[in-house]
This record gives structure tokens, C-alpha cells and sequence, in this order.
């Protein structure tokens, strides 16, 4: 329905423009014009016979507004279809079609250019009411006015809109938008201002207004792939947040979608980029990076009242400013009214006080004259002074008791007059009170924000820990693998050694500096052996600190009977092996199968160490899953 009002007032000025002689009619000829160029303009299959089935039974005549619209619902804006079409496009075909026969500037000179003067008819017709004719509020002529001089840096002059809300012919048939147009080009608020600043201008209060664009501006942003940073223009609306690699909108790099899930925090600085928020969603998180911290608030407030406006099914921002300023304007116009009842009442008491006070000055001038009467008459009617003195203390009391309920009336009156104005203040209090509970609202809420975002980072913080211990864990088998490679070279080396031995003991002399080499890589083996077990040792005992907060503290188990145990490697350094080429044949058989038995023997005990240090962490794991969901 928005959408249809908004299509109806550029159609209503392009058929008022075809009503050359101002009857209200417009010939068939035009319609079937008119309808070709619309239907090609909000993209609708072309019906060039409806216009004719339609007014078949009519004559050759023109046809009226009233005779037209039954046509333009029924076979236009009914199949009218929101995103299939350019609605920019229908309104720059209106305005071509009654710019020609309405807009003229005085003397022939145009301050403005003409695609200025359209963006300008565009914002008129957007917060102009739907009805016809289209004419703009004195307050919102003074809004888009401010909003064109805040965006050139212009303080607007308020002489100049009183001098122009003020004209006979603005008074009498309310502010058009052929009249708005003259007075911008008048010039008076563009004086000092060069065209382009005034072209800029404009333009960026039609696309704010008209274009529904909250805020646009240059942000840097990471990405979610390459993780570096990448300046991006970004084009904030209700809905969505789209950015661009320029301002000129030719390549969209992505689009954020807003909606209730979603919210802003602010960030650290971190990676040299200072001014950090970031937006987050239900699948992915953006960071980005302002200018400076100015910048950033105004785009954390704007993404917040876009996310607002969302979950309030709320499409426009500036469609709600305007029911807001209507509703004010209304409610200022019936307190207004209010009050000039109420002045009427208080003039009605204050005649009736006039009235009585005049009657009393009547009857006290009728007692003067009686009194100068009866002293002129003194002598004449001297037998009939008693009962004239009683008539006219008769007519004195009865003066007082009038005088009396005057003021007894008069004091009600004054009575109702403090209860009305203490129920003025009353309500006025009630909206004090009111406004204070919304303020309330909005802290808690705020408030309840600030505890869900730490509420996730105390999550973001447990996960980074139990990664920490998975990398230990990891780096651990590492060094178990590495020792093991380790002594199973020593291994091949020593059956290398002890074969060369039996094929030359004969050269005895080899064979013992053979020995002697032997000996100090053993020495080497046993030193990286010795510096694998003190590394396993420490990862152990750094794994069971860190394991240690984790666990739930009313089921914390005790580290001396669930310890991880720390793998041994065994020593090198035996006797046997000084003895080693002194020893028969099958002395030497017998010893390396007592050290394959017992290097079978470590190797299970290794095994089950390391499952037994798995199941600890797990259940470790386990523990610490638990007491997160408990939180």
C-alpha cells in the first residue's frame, strides 16, 4: 500500500499536467500515452486494448480523474510487482511530463539544475500526505530546508521561511511544490554556496530520504578468507548493509543481512586498527575499523537503529520520522484547540462577571437616585418615608444576595478553573513519568546486551583454554613419537654394531674404536633421552595446571590419585654394556633378548600411560562441558 500511495502521487502530477484546460478531464488520446509509458516504466506486460473495453460505453470525450482510476488500479498498480522495476525511473517520467507546463523560474533564470529541481520534487512528494491536492506542511518544508543546510555546512535563515510561509498565496492554497521550487531559486538559502556543494547536497538528502540509506561512508574491514584489511564503502540501510570497493556502487563485495539476531559491540584496538567494532550475525562475525571514534559511534547507532527498525517491521526510516512529526503536529494542534476552549470559557465567565458587576452599578445608581429623590421629596412626602426606607432596604438586601451568589458563582467558576489547570499538571506529570519508564526500559535493555556480550567472550576465553591444552596434548605425543624414533635408530645402530663385531674380530683394533664411537653416540642418545623426559615431565605439569581450574570445584578430584603419570625412558648407562665385547656369543644372544623383553615390556606401560592421560583429559573435558552448561 506504500508503495501504490507513493506510485499515485507522481502519476496524479503527471495527469493534472496532461489537464491543459484545468476541467479535471483529460482526452483518451493522452490516457493510452500515459499508460503505454507507465506500463513500460514499472516493467508490466502491455494490455493496449483495456483502455477502449474500458471506456467503451463512453463518448469521444475526455475522461475525468475519477473515470481514470478505476483503470490505473485495476490494469496498472494492481500488477504492480515490488523489485521488478526502478521506481527512480516512473518518477523521472512524471516529472518529465509536468516539469514542461509547471516549472518556470522567474525571468527565465534557474538556480537549481534540472536534476536538482527533480531529486527536490521527489523529497516533496515523499513527505507531502496522501492527499490531492499534494501540498507540504509549513514544519516539513522547515525540515528538508535544515536537512539540504546541514548536509552544505549553511546555518538556514528562519527570516527568510517566515517571510516565504508567510506570502498570501502560500496562506491561502497551502505550500505546492511548483511554489517550494521557486523559492530555492530565489537563491536565498544557496547564497555564498557554489553549485556543486548545493548539487552534493541535495543529492545526499535524496538518497538518505528517498533512497532509504541510513549512512554511507569508507570503512575498513577484515576479511573472512585472507584475514587482512580492506578499505570498503558501505551503504547502511534498514535491512541489509551492503559495501561496495567504491562510492560509485559498480562492484557490491557482499551484504550483510540485519535482523533481530543481530548486534553491534565495540572492540579493542588490535592489529594496529583502532575505532573497532564489529557486527555480528548468527553464522559469521565482521570486524571493521573507523576514521576516527566520531565515526564509529555514528555507525555502531546507525546499524543499531537499522537492526531497530527491522525487528520493528519498520522498511523506512524516514517514513517513521514523518508519522512521528504527523502525530506531533496533531497532538500540538489539539492541545492548541484545547487551549482556545478553554480561553473562550474563561472570556464567557469573564462576561457574565462584567454583566453582574454591571447590574450591581445599576441597582447602587437607582439607590442614588431614589436617596436624592426622597431628599428633593422630603417635604412632600415626609407621611410615606418609613415605607419607601423599607422598600429600599428590601431592594438592598436583595441587591447583596445577588452580589453574594455573583460571588459564590464566581468562586466556582475560579474553583473549576484550578481543577482544570491542576489536571493539566497532572497529566503533564503522568508524561514526565511515562518518559522516565521508557528511559528505564531502554537502560535495562542495554544493560541486558552488556550481559549477553560477556557472557560470550567468558565463552570466546574457555574455548582459547581448551585449545591451549589440546596443542599441549598434542605437542606432548610429539615428543613421545620422536623419543621412540630416537631409540629405535639407537636399536638399529647397536645391531649394526654387534654384526660388524662378529664378521671382524679379528681386527680387534677396528673393533674398539668402533666401540668407542659407539659409546659416545650412546652418550648423545641417552643426553637427548634425558632432555625428552624433563620436556614430558614439564608439558605433564603444565597440563595439570591447566587443568586444574577447569573442574568443577564441589567434584574436584584429588591430583594425587588421579595424577598423570609422567613417562619414563630408561637409562643407557649399564653395566653390561662396558662388558659387551668380553661376553661369549651366546651370552650376548641371551642379554638381547632380555632387553627386547624389556623394551616390549616398557613400550606396553608407555601405551597405557598415554590411554590413561587420554581418558583423564576427556573426563577432564567432560567435567568442564558440564559446568558450563550448568552456567
Amino acid at each position: 500500500m506504500e508503495l501504490r500511495a507513493e506510485l499515485l502521487k507522481s502519476i496524479w502530477y503527471a495527469f493534472t499536467s496532461l489537464d491543459v484546460e484545468k476541467s479535471g478531464k483529460v482526452s483518451k488520446s493522452q490516457l493510452k500515452v500515459l499508460s503505454h509509458n507507465l506500463y513500460t516504466a514499472l516493467n508490466i506486460p502491455h494490455n493496449p486494448v483495456a483502455l477502449e473495453d474500458h471506456f467503451r460505453d463512453d463518448d469521444d470525450g475526455p475522461v475525468s480523474n475519477q473515470g481514470y482510476m478505476p483503470y490505473l488500479n485495476k490494469f496498472i498498480l494492481d500488477k504492480v510487482v515490488e523489485g521488478t522495476f526502478d521506481k527512480e525511473n516512473v518518477d523521472e517520467f512524471c516529472w518529465t511530463l509536468c516539469a514542461k507546463k509547471n516549472y518556470q523560474p522567474k525571468n527565465g533564470v534557474s538556480v537549481l539544475p534540472d536534476k536538482d529541481a527533480f531529486h527536490l520534487w521527489c523529497l516533496f512528494n515523499f513527505l507531502s500526505e496522501d492527499k490531492y491536492p499534494l501540498i507540504l506542511a509549513p514544519e516539513e518544508v522547515e525540515y528538508l530546508l535544515k536537512k539540504i543546510c546541514l548536509a552544505m555546512s549553511v546555518e538556514l535563515s528562519c527570516v527568510d521561511i517566515e517571510d516565504f510561509i508567510s506570502q498570501e498565496a502560500v496562506q491561502q492554497s497551502g505550500i505546492t511544490v511548483w511554489a517550494f521550487l521557486d523559492f530555492v531559486n530565489t537563491g536565498r538559502l544557496t547564497r555564498g554556496v557554489e553549485k556543486d556543494s548545493v548539487t552534493m547536497a541535495i543529492d545526499k538528502v535524496y538518497q538518505e530520504i528517498v533512497g532509504n540509506i541510513i549512512k554511507e561512508g569508507y570503512l575498513w574491514k577484515k576479511g573472512h578468507l585472507r584475514r587482512n584489511w580492506n578499505e570498503r564503502w558501505f551503504s547502511l540501510r534498514p535491512s541489509t548493509l551492503h559495501y561496495y570497493v567504491s562510492e560509485d556502487h559498480k562492484e557490491c563485495k557482499g551484504c550483510i543481512e540485519l535482523d533481530h539476531n543481530c548486534f553491534v559491540e565495540v572492540l579493542p584496538e588490535k592489529e594496529g586498527k583502532r575505532c573497532m567494532f564489529c557486527v555480528k550475525t548468527l553464522t559469521k562475525t565482521y570486524e571493521m575499523s573507523a576514521s576516527d571514534t566520531k565515526q564509529r559511534q555514528e555507525w555502531t547507532t546507525a546499524i543499531q537503529t537499522a537492526i531497530r527498525l527491522c525487528v520493528e517491521g519498520k522498511n523506512s526510516l524516514h517514513k517513521d520520522l514523518k508519522l512521528r512529526r504527523r502525530e506531533h503536529r496533531e497532538e500540538k494542534e489539539r492541545r492548541r484547540t484545547a487551549k482556545e476552549e478553554e480561553l473562550q470559557r474563561l472570556c464567557l465567565l469573564q462576561g457574565e462577571r462584567e454583566s453582574k458587576l454591571a447590574e450591581l452599578e445599576l441597582l447602587q445608581e437607582a439607590q442614588r437616585h431614589s436617596q436624592a429623590a426622597l431628599l428633593q421629596e422630603e417635604q412632600k412626602r415626609r407621611q410615606k418615608h418609613e415605607e419607601l426606607q423599607r422598600t429600599l432596604q428590601e431592594q438592598l438586601q436583595q441587591a447583596e444576595e445577588v452580589r453574594y451568589n455573583m460571588q459564590a458563582e464566581m468562586a466556582l467558576k475560579e474553583a473549576e478553573t484550578d481543577r482544570q489547570r491542576k489536571r493539566i499538571r497532572e497529566l503533564e506529570e503522568t508524561q514526565l513519568r511515562l518518559e522516565e519508564a521508557l528511559h528505564q526500559e531502554i537502560r535495562a535493555r542495554q544493560n541486558e546486551e552488556a550481559y549477553r556480550l560477556a557472557q560470550a567472550r567468558l565463552l570466546v576465553d574457555e574455548e582459547e583454554k581448551m585449545k591451549v591444552l589440546l596443542a599441549l596434548q598434542e605437542e606432548q605425543e610429539q615428543y613421545i613419537l620422536k623419543t621412540q624414533r630416537e631409540k629405535q635408530e639407537l636399536r638399529q645402530e647397536m645391531v649394526t654394531k654387534s654384526q660388524a663385531l662378529e664378521e671382524a674380530q679379528h681386527q680387534l683394533e677396528k673393533v674398539r674404536a668402533s666401540r668407542h664411537r659407539m659409546d659416545q653416540d650412546i652418550a648423545t642418545a641417552q643426553r637427548k633421552l634425558r632432555q625428552a623426559s624433563t620436556s614430558v615431565k614439564h608439558w605433564n605439569v603444565q597440563m595439570n595446571r591447566l587443568m586444574h581450574p577447569i573442574g568443577p570445584g564441589e567434584r574436584r578430584l584429588s591430583l594425587g590419585c588421579s595424577a598423570v603419570p609422567v613417562v619414563s625412558v630408561p637409562s643407557l648407562h649399564d653395566p653390561s654394556l662396558c662388558l659387551y665385547h668380553q661376553r661369549s656369543e651366546i651370552e650376548r644372544e641371551k642379554e638381547r633378548e632380555r632387553e627386547n623383553e624389556q623394551e616390549n615390556i616398557e613400550e606396553k606401560e608407555r601405551e597405557e600411560r598415554v590411554s590413561i592421560i587420554g581418558r583423564e583429559e576427556r573426563r577432564l573435558s567432560q567435567a568442564s562441558n558440564g559446568d558450563m552448561d550448568c552456567a
